[in-house]
């Protein structure tokens, strides 16, 4: 899912599309918006087909995106582009606009199919349905759209691949597999987090001569490689540990301790400068030998630190009796907190616990995996993933902290509804200890005062980048682990731009 579009790019539920596109409809001086998508979406079908001797299939549906596909056809035949449409709806009950265009389409001198003829095509344009589809496709719509994907040439998606949920990126029973999707006027959720990424190919936005943001404020965007440009201050010389603040770990129950370490490896090589490790293990190391800057510390030990700039607590917690005990501690301190794995399962366990976080004045930041997010919310998996945008902002509101709902395009979201999806990772990080690495970095930035919020986003982008990083190095997908990207994460900070 190459996208190379700045961060704070918006992002848009439907219903948010919706009243732009009605407030840029009052504006007759300009051409209308299907005119102007159809055009963006043509000249980016002509660059990707190359040589206009080759057939172009462009599928039109029953509703405005097919509308959309019509225009793209026809400026395809005015290029010299032997362009075929198949009209996969019904004439009468076309839209003002999406009947116009095929009118001007017949008008061109084009013609329709009922079917996809038999033929060699060179690219294959789905305009089959765009945003707002809310219904599982099925009958002749889900065989046109297994016939779109069984076609040995690339797509291109209009607005959204067909059958992909344009604000949860659900698929619809059936969704088209896509090289390229051009999305008009601002991103949407859908493109890029859960089956998004592994339909829509390179994103391409066009904004139609459209500044959205002017017309409709967002809530949503997205990460990018700004966010390390301006995340940390230059380093003055005249510094010393102690400026980069104290991070404690809170974990490493028995035969768990890798995860607290792998937690503090990670904080440590983030700049933070000092970091304690407080395991529950009674039978933990007294050194970490790969790393020996990393201070170890019984759980009771760390706990009784004053100097912590900011505490995680979660990485190899164990859900005992114990740990729930350090927990409770950990809560009730106004020290800015970082939450994972079985410090979330607790919570979700205990009515008390939920109401400490959400009575809490200081930062808080969750870092859930959807099964986690899930207890939190007493739900099930399958509800937090099938809405992962709710889910997330669900959670942030209801306890009153930061959260990151990981996955293929992670999700942050704060108390006041603002939320941001994550644009960087590959598959190689579906391995264990990638979340207690995470929360590592995380717990870094905001120790070395970064405010919460943008820690969190920059941590989440930086985790994912690293990841990347080494994929582009030789290095994974398959086997990727959770240490290397330490590391890697290291050196993307250091390199960051002026």
């Amino acid at each position: 899912m190459p996208l190379r579009l700045p961060h704070s790019t918006p992002v848009y539920l439907t219903a948010e599309i919706r009243r732009i596109e009605a407030l840029a409809a009052a504006q007759p001086e300009s051409p209308p918006l299907m005119e102007r998508a159809g055009l963006a979406a043509a000249e980016l079908a002509r660059e990707l087909a190359g040589d206009s001797a080759r057939r172009i299939l462009i599928v039109a549906g029953p509703g405005n995106n097919g509308g959309d596909a019509f225009v793209i056809a026809r400026h395809l035949r005015q290029w010299w582009f032997d362009a075929t449409v198949v009209f996969a709806g019904d004439e009468s009950k076309l839209s003002t606009d999406a009947g116009n265009a095929l009118r001007a389409w017949r008008t061109a001198g084009g013609t329709t199919h009922p079917g996809v003829p038999l033929a060699r095509w060179g690219l294959v344009v789905d305009g089959l349905f765009g945003i707002g589809l809310q219904r599982d496709i099925a009958g002749s719509h889900a065989a046109l759209i297994e016939q779109i994907n069984a076609i040995a040439a690339p797509v291109l998606a209009v607005d959204v691949p067909s059958g992909l949920e344009s604000d949860t990126g659900r698929v619809l029973g059936h969704a088209v597999r896509a090289a390229h999707t051009m999305t008009f006027i601002g991103l949407k959720p859908g493109l890029l987090t859960l089956d998004g990424p592994d339909r829509c190919g390179d994103i391409h936005l066009a904004t139609l001569g459209l500044t959205a943001k002017d017309l409709l404020a967002p809530s949503g965007m997205i990460t990018g490689v700004q966010l390390l440009n301006d995340t940390l201050p230059r380093r003055k010389l005249n510094t010393h540990k102690g400026t980069y603040g104290s991070v404690g770990i809170l974990g490493g129950a028995h035969g768990m301790v890798g995860a607290a370490l792998l937690a503090g490896r990670a904080a440590l090589k983030l700049g933070a400068g000092r970091v304690y490790a407080g395991l529950l293990a009674d039978d933990g190391p007294a050194v970490d030998h790969a790393q020996p800057e990393l201070m170890l510390r019984s759980a009771k030990e760390m706990l009784a630190l004053e100097q912590l700039d900011c505490i995680a607590a979660g990485p190899g917690l164990s859900q005992s009796v114990a740990a729930a005990t350090a927990l409770k501690k950990v809560l009730s301190r106004p020290t800015p907190l970082v939450l994972d794995a079985d410090a979330l399962n607790l919570i979700a366990a205990d009515a008390t616990l939920q109401q400490s976080v959400r009575a809490r004045t200081s930062p808080t930041i969750l870092t859930p995996h959807p099964a986690e997010a899930a207890r939190l919310l007493a739900c099930d998996t399958a509800e937090v993933q099938r809405d992962r945008l709710s889910a997330a902002r669900r959670l942030a509101r209801s306890l009153n902290a930061g959260v990151v709902l990981k996955g293929a395009g992670s999700l942050c979201a704060w108390p006041d509804d603002t939320w941001a999806i994550n644009v960087s990772g590959n598959p190689g990080m579906a391995s264990a200890g990638m979340g207690d690495v995470l929360t590592g970095f995380v717990a870094a930035l905001v120790a070395q005062r970064v405010e919460a919020g943008r820690a969190l986003l920059a941590g989440v982008y930086l985790h994912g980048a690293a990841a990347d990083a080494l994929v582009a190095a030789g290095t994974g997908p398959v086997g990727l682990t959770a240490g290397e990207l330490i590391d890697a994460a290291r050196g993307l900070l250091n390199r960051r731009a002026a």
